[in-house]
């Protein structure tokens, strides 16, 4: 089993929004409350609100449908759709699941689904679901021994693609387009070399991002150096290039998100519990085509990352020790709780969701 495994199975806001958050941000002593989990959270309508599963899993996979709407992928099998903003979560997972690490999950509404499982060989595959969860088709089976697939991204409800780590020297991609029901491999001639030990975090479903119609990003580490993949034909050719953030065998990117084609943010650092992640985000300008370290990035790891407003310069970062905010496209970061969560996503209508361990769940909503 490859080192990495062991540990690492691996808000729409208006100019006013922005504003109240600054404002929370420059008053310390008035900006944070205490919850009941000892959480320090933000008052005034911004910070973390626990949704209770009833689940143990760790859910590394979330897909973030509306303010009522979510879908949670996770150990064990385990596939949960909340539709009443997180009152109450529904085991919809495939029947038989039960010894899949799912990882990654995409939806569309509250009825389709496309959910990711990670592991060797077979244990990789792909299941779609278009009534809600009450039936799913079985749309990928790896059967290549060499594969190990980490993520997936979808372009609009029928386009996706999902990454393996390297097989024969180069990071494999396969493509759907009649969401997820059938996959194909596509050729690997145009994607560069992977290095000596390269591969990608299956940590938070972020590892391959995609925005708009065409672009999508693949994020790595593991090796000496840590790089972004982009391509701008669906997958078909990728460049990449170096990223400052630290890459080792627990080191590298774990996630990027963007909120343009050319504006984004990477995080990551080291997933090992108690270790330093010093220069644990960066940023682009031009696409991914360079990157720059954060000024004051997240003070440790994070996994997932998010631009919720596309058209303002907000992220949030979540990892096992906290979640980050920038306010100015990533430069720098300010950590406004301190709960345990892998993956975090939001939609247009102002709503976040972030998912983790212990079957940790919650929800946050911004008012324009």
């Amino acid at each position: 089993m490859k080192p990495k495994r062991a540990l690492a199975r691996k808000l729409s806001l208006t100019g006013a929004c922005a504003a109240m958050i600054a404002a929370a941000l420059a008053v310390p002593g008035t900006a944070h409350a205490e919850t009941t989990q000892g959480t320090r959270v933000w008052t005034g309508g911004l910070g973390w609100r626990l949704t209770p599963t009833g689940a143990e899993a760790r859910f590394r996979g979330l897909a973030a449908v509306g303010r009522k709407t979510a879908w949670l992928a996770g150990s064990g099998g385990t596939v949960l759709r909340t539709t009443d903003g997180g009152r109450t979560w529904q085991n919809v997972a495939p029947p038989d699941a039960a010894g899949l690490e799912f990882r990654d999950i995409e939806a569309f509404d509250a009825q389709r689904a496309t959910v990711l499982a990670i592991g060797e060989g077979d244990a990789s595959r792909v299941y779609s679901t278009a009534d809600g969860g009450r039936t799913w088709t079985l749309g990928f089976k790896n059967d290549d021994p060499k594969a190990f697939y980490d993520c997936m991204t979808f372009f609009d409800p029928h386009h996706g693609l999902a990454m393996s780590d390297p097989v024969d020297g180069r990071f494999r991609i396969i493509s759907t387009d009649d969401a997820g029901r059938s996959w194909q491999v596509l050729p690997s001639k145009a994607m560069p070399p992977a290095l000596d030990g390269e591969f990608a975090f299956a940590a938070s479903g972020q590892c391959l991002v995609s925005h708009g119609k065409r672009d999508v990003w693949l994020a790595t580490g593991g090796a000496s150096r840590s790089r972004v993949f982009h391509s701008r034909d669906r997958g078909r050719t990728w460049t990449v290039a170096d990223t400052p953030l630290p890459s080792g065998a627990s080191q590298g990117v774990f996630s990027v998100a963007f909120s343009d084609s050319r504006h984004g943010v990477a995080v990551g650092g080291d997933y090992r519990p108690g270790e330093p992640s010093p220069d644990a985000a960066a940023t682009t300008s031009d696409g991914g085509r360079t990157w720059r370290l954060a000024r004051r990035p997240p003070a440790e790891y994070r996994s997932g990352a998010v631009w919720p407003a596309r058209h303002l310069p907000i992220a949030l970062a979540v990892g096992p020790t906290g979640s980050d905010l920038t306010l100015n496209s990533g430069r720098t970061w300010t950590q406004f709780d301190k709960g345990s969560f892998d993956t975090v996503d939001c939609t247009p209508d102002g709503a976040c969701w972030a998912a983790g361990e212990k079957g940790r769940a919650a929800h946050l909503t911004i008012d324009p």
